[in-house]
């Protein structure tokens, strides 16, 4: 029963670690106004700020995947969380732009090995009856970040200034670690990690399984959507439907995070229960939701009504729900156990660099063919990952480890 209990609390310990992850990293970008005036630095330098955080993320993922996967899963999400949370703090500091980018290129280097860890002990901890709904309960904490660092970062710097933000948030982050180095254990069950196989060969060993390397495929194209929306969505609400900076920024954030929280606990619990007579449940389940997704995605980039924005909006969110909940659950049934949280830096590392450039292209897309176009390009690639969702086969070897 004590471990019955433990798995959940693992999810409950780590959701407030997503949660400080997604609003370190975004707060960043709700205070840049405040950045503006006071640091006197252009928007393309403001711009840099967020492309310096997520390449450096992204690139160093899978070695936070192999360290989580060689080590002591506990002791690298400790590291990671009082490492970002003190370079938070020292954020508040920064007299210069480059001191700002400075740190920036730090919290990208030490947030890339949380994630990866963390998602691998909570499947450490739960089998296949409840994979897909834990891991979406630590995604809705990202979620809730995402909505945090944008509502509660412009509330925050408004009244106190944008260094009082960092300095709250990094003394939090601090403490929380403290806590966590307590209450956090490594499950003595999972002893099948990577041991001392070589990072190189690890990486070819993901490289060598096709169901994998299909995912990253899948993965890599679902984040064009995601990263048009998360970059440029704000900016297309402020030009087509002539909203303030602050409705724009609630419009693309709230709605989409509410939605994809009902997307979760839904999709989770489809997805587990699916996966019990069906071995590509889980997958089935992405493929689902990014089917509705893209669709919505689409009429997103399309619709001049308000109304008919908020209701695509909902059912967008609601479908990346349902593939974000098995993102995980899905990489544990192509990969053994020894490579999992290497397996999700890759899949990270890919996600950031293709997002980057997608970030890039629907800017040239928008002095072109339009922010409508560069939604309605993502929508069609999203698509696409749908139909690759439903071709990839797990191993069954592996399935039901």
């Amino acid at each position: 029963m004590l471990d019955a209990r433990y798995k959940w609390l693992i999810v409950g310990l780590l959701w407030v670690v997503a949660l400080l992850n997604y609003l370190d990293r975004q707060i960043i970008f709700s205070v840049f106004p405040l950045l503006e005036k006071d640091l006197h630095v252009s928007s393309t330098q403001l711009g840099l700020l967020g492309t310096a955080f997520l390449w450096i993320y992204g690139l160093l993922s899978p070695f936070g995947g192999y360290f989580a996967d060689r080590y002591s899963r506990r002791r690298v999400i400790f590291l990671s969380l009082a490492v970002w949370s003190i370079v938070t703090w020292l954020t508040g500091f920064a007299r210069d732009y480059w001191q700002l980018v400075a740190a920036r290129a730090l919290m990208g280097i030490s947030e890339a090995f949380y994630l990866p860890a963390a998602l691998a002990l909570i499947n450490d901890y739960h089998s296949d009856e409840t994979r897909s709904r834990a891991t979406g309960l630590h995604q809705s904490g990202l979620y809730m970040g995402i909505v945090l660092g944008g509502v509660g970062g412009g509330w925050m710097g408004e009244l106190y200034g944008w260094r009082m933000a960092f300095y709250i948030l990094g003394a939090v982050g601090v403490f929380y670690s403290l806590l966590l180095l307590v209450q956090l254990h490594d499950n003595p069950k999972q002893a099948a990690h990577s041991g001392s196989i070589p990072f190189s060969a690890a990486m070819r060993d993901l490289a060598s399984c096709t169901p994998f390397v299909l995912l990253v495929c899948a993965n890599s194209l679902i984040s064009v959507g995601y990263w048009c929306v998360y970059t440029w969505l704000p900016t297309f609400l402020y030009e087509r439907f002539h909203a303030s900076l602050t409705v724009s920024g609630f419009t693309s954030t709230f709605y989409i995070q509410a939605a994809s929280f009902a997307g979760i606990l839904t999709g989770g619990t489809l997805a587990d229960r699916w996966v019990r007579t069906e071995s590509r449940g889980r997958l089935f389940t992405q493929a689902i939701g990014i089917s509705l997704a893209a669709p919505f995605l689409f009429l997103i980039g399309s619709t001049s009504s308000w109304w008919i924005l908020i209701a695509a909006l909902l059912c967008f969110g609601l479908g990346r729900g349902f593939f974000d909940c098995n993102v995980m659950p899905v990489v544990c049934q192509m990969v053994s156990p020894r490579l999992r949280a290497s397996a999700y830096g890759l899949l990270n590392c890919t996600s950031c660099i293709v997002g980057g450039l997608m970030a890039y292209i629907g800017g040239v897309m928008r002095d072109s063919i339009g922010l409508s176009g560069a939604l309605q390009f993502s929508a069609l690639t999203m698509l696409a990952a749908a139909a690759i969702l439903v071709t990839v086969k797990p191993h069954a070897s592996i399935a039901q480890r």
